[in-house]
């Protein structure tokens, strides 16, 4: 099988897309795959490091805020079309694959006007603009949550995020090549793929004042803040890493996670039956990650705060109300398990391969 697959911006979006070339090439290991992202943003980096074919294009988001990248938009945009009809044409491909962020646009309507097979993925429970706008002429749909088909109509399926299967195989990190304690309960706090500013200040009164808990902190601040962290006087049981590749490997080892509420990230704790705090950005498109955290508080599969609401006694009385609850943390994890899509990479592969026939 030959595939393009395309997906950008964040690892909301590209790790998705690793997950279902990781499977094709698990189910038919001679397959083509050729990845289509931007040439400035982390996919340009993470997939040519994953040794896949990379092909670059240029395109902003339409932000409503950045005008001069919006009005270049509106000539990138045909341009961009132009350059993937061609690459499309000497590669071939046998389906055309898009999981989301702005850079997809272009790429599965390139794939459409030539008349190639296109599959699109959903991560979020809203969906995005980019596959607002192309679905429906794509052959299927697959989305992470079932509130999600009422957007796509009748070729969308339910297939959970691939990421949860990825969460599965990966191997287990052990907490203490990080300072953790093996014999203490530890909270592993992250904050998206890229870090975020205000979450790191909103959290530092926190990490200051938590020398009187039992359980420890692994703080993953993002690779461009690491420096201002390792200058503050923090707990004495707070640890602190830029980034940590495997994450989820990480997971396995620690007993709760607070996090934002990206869809891949929920993928991965449910997977775990991961007891988790969620902080939905509410920076994201159609504040897609309040309704992601939403459904986790509704299904008692962990708790929500709310970015405005954080304090540090919020935050204690939180963690303390999971960690010390042996009954309620038991329960958490059992409905996190049940919300689970462990299968989503197979459910995916099936689908590309039924609008193959």
């Amino acid at each position: 099988m030959r595939v393009i697959i395309s997906a950008g911006g964040t690892g909301g979006h590209i790790y998705p897309a690793l997950a279902i070339i990781k499977k094709i090439k698990e189910m038919e290991y001679d397959s083509e795959i050729l990845y289509i992202g931007t040439h400035n943003r982390m996919e340009k980096d993470i997939v040519p490091m994953n040794n896949i074919p990379y092909e670059s294009i240029e395109i902003y988001g339409l932000t409503k805020n950045n005008i001069k990248n919006d009005l270049k938009d509106l000539y990138l945009i045909p341009k961009a079309i132009r350059k993937c009809k061609k690459i499309m044409k000497e590669f071939k491909p046998d389906v055309v694959i898009g999981v989301g962020g702005y850079v997809t646009l272009p790429v599965i309507k390139a794939a459409q006007s030539l008349g190639i097979k296109t599959f699109i993925h959903e991560q979020n429970s809203i969906p995005g603009k980019s596959n607002r706008w192309v679905a429906k002429k794509v052959d299927k749909v697959g989305v992470s949550f079932k509130d999600s088909l009422k957007y796509f109509g009748d070729n969308a399926i339910v297939t959970g995020n691939p990421t949860a299967s990825n969460a599965l195989i990966n191997p287990k990190k052990d907490k203490t090549q990080f300072g953790l304690h093996r014999n203490k309960k530890s909270v592993l706090i992250v904050n998206g793929s890229l870090g975020s500013s205000v979450m790191n200040d909103k959290m530092i009164p926190f990490l200051s004042n938590i020398d009187d808990e039992d359980y420890e902190v692994l703080y993953i601040t993002g690779k461009n803040y690491y420096d201002k962290f390792k200058k503050l006087k923090l707990s004495k049981n707070v640890f602190v890493e830029p980034f940590i590749d495997n994450l989820s490997g990480l997971m396995k080892d620690v007993d709760l996670i607070i996090s934002r509420a990206g869809a891949s990230s929920i993928a991965e704790i449910t997977a775990l039956g991961l007891p988790s705090i969620l902080i939905p950005s509410p920076y994201v498109a159609n504040n897609h990650q309040y309704y992601n955290a939403l459904s986790i508080k509704n299904s008692k599969a962990g708790d929500m705060i709310e970015e405005k609401d954080i304090t540090v006694d919020i935050l204690k009385e939180k963690i303390n109300d999971i960690l010390s609850d042996e009954k309620k943390y038991k329960s958490i994890k059992e409905n996190a398990l049940k919300l689970a899509n462990v299968d989503a990479a197979d459910k995916i592969y099936k689908a590309i391969k039924e609008i193959l026939k």
